[in-house]
């Protein structure tokens, strides 16, 4: 396995274990390039101004999000072994948290988060909180505990599930994902270490981000990237915007110790609410494929197709019979687009044919060595 700088975790194993749960320059200006001190104060106390409009306190989007966070106890009745196709890498790649399949098989437990995202008890949380449980016991906010069932699972995108029988259930509202912004503030709630109800705050520190941890291959990994501080147990808890709206389910954690130490990593609802609603309505995700097998556009590969650009998801090769192949893509075609939406990178494109189903038709904005086209691509099922 290729040697890791940094351990990635997948969140907060609360049920992974699981149940697989400066230096300061100063430059030096001539004189035609300076301005006055009095100039310069200005404009540093306005700016210094602007960010101090920031919000001071998240008291209402707290409010709202904490009841619709529950705490997920999930339980291996009956031992069992690696399942099939288990990567023993993984082992290595989690082995500072937790020891899944080490020694002798045995009944394992773990804790997790979830979200309640429907009026009838249904709760979303992570794959890899439940992915070995066979017993749930969801505790609520205001202590109530149920016994839940599990639904559904996409290991594909690491969500669940969970549904549990009970009334005036608290509901959190979806927010849009694709609308948040590098910068804007945003809260984590879940129960880290078993800490109930916990709620940290950050800035979304990034979008579209690939940290390699779902093992690739038809996964999408397209996370909100933050620094709201998530732990062991935050796994399957809600990322929330300042107005209190569901913007992402927080799954990993970027750490050298098992602890967070800087990023935690989100499913943004983009993808959450479409395999929530597939897992409901099918019992799994029904995925649309394009067919393409892709990397980044960088600027040598930009240089040799004579393009003024360097963003975008270059086409590296067709699936023979795919749906981007019958649709007329070819081979060192640059995409840059999907419904209109802007795609810079092989993340932000899975992420959005992720949100589509079989039999979808999605327009896709091509480059084709400085020639724009738009290519409408009927979308089938992976072959």
């Amino acid at each position: 396995m290729k040697q890791l700088t940094t351990l990635i975790i997948a969140a907060l194993l609360g049920g992974m274990f699981a149940l697989g749960g400066s230096l300061l320059i100063t430059p030096q200006i001539s004189n035609a390039e300076s301005v006055s001190q009095e100039r310069f104060g200005k404009l540093a106390n306005y700016n210094v101004g602007k960010i101090q409009n920031a919000p001071i306190n998240f008291v209402k989007a707290a409010e709202i999000g904490m009841p619709t966070v529950v705490h997920i106890a999930a339980k291996q009745t009956q031992a069992r072994n690696a399942p099939s196709g288990y990567d023993k890498n993984l082992d290595d790649l989690f082995r500072d948290f937790m020891d899944p399949f080490g020694g002798a098989p045995s009944p394992r437990q773990g804790t997790g988060s979830g979200v309640i995202v429907d009026q009838y008890g249904y709760i979303v949380t992570n794959n890899h909180v439940v992915e070995y449980a066979d017993e749930f016991e969801v505790t609520l906010f205001d202590k109530r505990k149920f016994k839940a069932q599990l639904v559904g699972t996409d290991p594909t995108t690491d969500l669940a599930v969970l549904k549990i029988e009970g009334n005036m259930l608290p509901v959190l509202e979806y927010g849009n994902s694709d609308n948040a912004k590098v910068g804007e503030w945003v809260l984590a709630v879940g129960n880290p270490f078993d800490l109930t109800s916990t709620v940290t705050a950050g800035i979304i520190s990034a979008k579209g981000r690939n940290i390699d941890i779902l093992g690739g291959g038809s996964a999408i990994e397209s996370f909100i990237q933050t620094d709201a501080v998530v732990n062991p147990g935050n796994s399957g808890g809600a990322l929330i915007d300042k107005d209190g709206k569901l913007i992402g389910i927080n799954t990993a954690i970027k750490t050298r110790t098992g602890s967070y130490s800087g990023y935690s990593f989100a499913v943004p609802t983009s993808i959450v609410k479409k395999v929530v609603e597939d897992l409901i309505t099918h019992g799994s995700a029904q995925r649309g494929f394009l067919g393409i097998n892709i990397d980044d556009l960088d600027d040598e590969t930009a240089k040799e197709l004579g393009l003024n650009f360097s963003e975008g998801v270059y086409v590296v090769s067709l699936v023979s019979s795919g749906s981007a192949i019958k649709a007329g893509v070819l081979p060192g075609d640059v995409i840059t687009g999907v419904n209109g939406t802007r795609v810079n990178s092989a993340p932000e494109l899975q992420e959005q044919v992720g949100t589509k189903r079989p039999g979808d038709i999605i327009l896709l904005d091509v480059n084709r060595r400085g020639k724009e086209k738009s290519i409408k691509v009927l979308l089938k099922t992976m072959d």
